[in-house]
């Protein structure tokens, strides 16, 4: 007996020091949203893996997508769903793939600090991003034109704002498009009448993030982590890793520590909410 337990006592130790030290290769492409995250994942994993090379790219979530289709990406993050004409593209490339969700986001709806509108229902946002409330007094506000920052349709951020909180209502043509998230961010704390949406992560000091109501004005929800886990904020999302099933091996010891406690520890400490 006693020798069965050193024999696995080894056996243990062995496959610790496998997983400490794997070594991946691979390219990460797609959701700004996901990019902080990605980047500080790969810098962790490459910095206990010695020999690991992980480039991490952003652009969009359908940038991530198409990258995964041509086989120019071995990881697509996306901040939503992969489509319907995606999987498609994918099955008729002989392409089959998982989803993994690494962490959850509380998309946040942010406006210039000086702006003294503190809460905005789904409605209201509804009708500023589709162009039916051009000026802040229609909404209590000063009398200011409404200013509006997007994300480019290659964002799965994009899609999701449209799906989830415009009820899939088209985005008014006076909608500017933004390349990147912290472009969005940066504009908005440089115009006072501006509005525009970005990920919790991406909520600093120099923009002010809303309440928002789903129930008519009733109750309204600050975007946080903790009403983000307690699902009490109306726009929380999952954001997913896609990658081929001829190379989840290649990956997987990667994908294992982000869903590790480990993994998930840097979720929360870069502003993101853990899957637990």
């Amino acid at each position: 007996m006693k020798r069965i337990s050193i024999l696995l006592a080894i056996i243990t130790l062995a496959c610790a020091f496998v997983m400490q030290t794997a070594k991946v290769v691979c390219k990460i492409k797609g959701s700004d949203t996901c990019l902080p995250l990605s980047q500080k994942f790969a810098e962790s994993f490459m910095k206990k893996n010695p020999g690991s090379s992980i480039t991490v790219i952003g652009g969009g979530s359908g940038v991530g997508f198409s990258a995964l289709i041509s086989g120019t990406t071995d990881i697509a993050q996306a901040s939503r769903s992969m489509k319907m004409d995606e999987k498609m593209k994918m099955k008729d490339a002989g392409k089959a793939f998982k989803e993994t969700i690494i962490a959850y986001d509380a998309l946040s709806v942010i406006v210039n600090p000086a702006n003294k509108i503190n809460q905005l229902t789904r409605e209201q946002l509804e009708g500023i991003f589709t162009g039916a409330i051009t000026n802040w007094k229609d909404l209590g506000g000063s009398d200011m034109k409404i200013i509006v920052y997007s994300r480019e349709s290659s964002s799965g951020t994009f899609e999701f704002f449209k799906e989830h909180v415009m009820h899939k209502k088209n985005y008014a043509t006076s909608v500017l498009l933004m390349p990147a998230t912290g472009a969005i961010v940066q504009s908005v704390s440089q115009t006072e009448g501006a509005i525009g949406y970005v990920g919790l992560a991406y909520v600093e000091k120099s923009v002010k993030a809303i309440k928002v109501s789903y129930d008519q004005g009733k109750t309204f929800v600050e975007p946080s982590i903790e009403t983000a886990k307690n699902k009490t904020y109306p726009v929380t999302r999952p954001l997913f890793y896609y990658y081929l099933n001829s190379t989840e091996a290649s990956v997987k010891p990667y994908i294992d520590f982000i869903l590790s406690p480990e993994g998930q520890d840097i979720v929360l400490k870069e502003g993101y909410v853990p899957l637990k």
